[in-house]
Parts: C-alpha cells; structure tokens; sequence
C-alpha cells in the first residue's frame, strides 16, 4: 500500500506541475505579436506536449487513487468529510485540466479571447486549490 501511495503522490506532483506551467505558456502565446509565426508555433508545440503528457499523468494519479479510496479504504467511513471535500477538489481539478485543453484548442484555431493578464490569474486557479487538498489532507479537519 506505501507503494501505492508513493506512485500516487509522485503522479499527483508532476501533474500539478503541468497544470502551473501549462498555464503559463498560455501567457506568452497571448505575448506573441501576430507577426512572430514562429514563436507561435514553437509555444503551441510545448503547450500541446505538455498537455499530452499531464493527460498521462493524471490517469495513474487517478487510478491510484481510486484504488486507495475504493480497494483499500482510505478516507471512508464516518469522520472523512476531508476526503469528500477533497475528492470535489480533484473534480475541479479535472475540470480545469480540460478548460486547459479548450483553451490550447482556442490559441490552434487563432481564436484567443483573453489577453496575457487573464492568463496570469487563470495560472493561480491551481496553486490555490493544491494548498487546500495539502491542508485538507494532512490535517483531515472533518
């Protein structure tokens, strides 16, 4: 079960680090003078790598996860409202790791409707939400 948990905390970290870097290319596309095909270019194929690989990521993270809910126990029964509060977090999670893939798919078609500043506060949505499931996990407040 350690190992579990071990793979599931490793798969949960680097994806998170996608989800604060992917963002952040979004800020340099929205940067980049329409002149600069280029720079354009070479942004949009970081941006689609580092989306494929976070998709890869966030599945195992899942899946362990799940196995460690489901198959071996952790966080049910009465007294783990922690883990229903952070298993919510997790689906807005998902939810903004699939904004990401709409927005990437927005940039591609040249169709941004945000400008850079935007995407600098969209960047923080996960750091802000990581820092509640850290506290929501090692305190287990309810």
């Amino acid at each position: 079960m350690l190992w579990i948990k071990a793979f599931h905390i490793l798969f949960v970290t680097s994806w998170f680090a996608g989800l604060f870097y992917l963002p952040r290319i979004f800020v340099n596309l929205a940067l980049v003078p329409p002149a600069s095909t280029a720079e354009r270019d070479r942004l949009l194929l970081m941006a689609r790598k580092l989306l494929r690989f976070m998709t890869g990521l966030a599945v195992p993270a899942l899946a362990f996860g799940l196995w460690l809910w489901l198959g071996v126990g952790i966080g049910r029964g009465p007294g783990n409202g922690w883990m229903h509060a952070k298993l919510t977090l997790v689906l807005v999670l998902l939810g903004y790791h699939g904004w990401c893939a709409v927005l990437l798919r927005r940039f591609e078609a040249h169709a941004n409707r945000h400008s850079h500043r935007w995407y600098r506060w969209f960047n923080e949505v996960p750091v802000l939400v990581l820092l509640a499931v850290v506290l929501l996990v090692v305190l287990k407040p309810f």
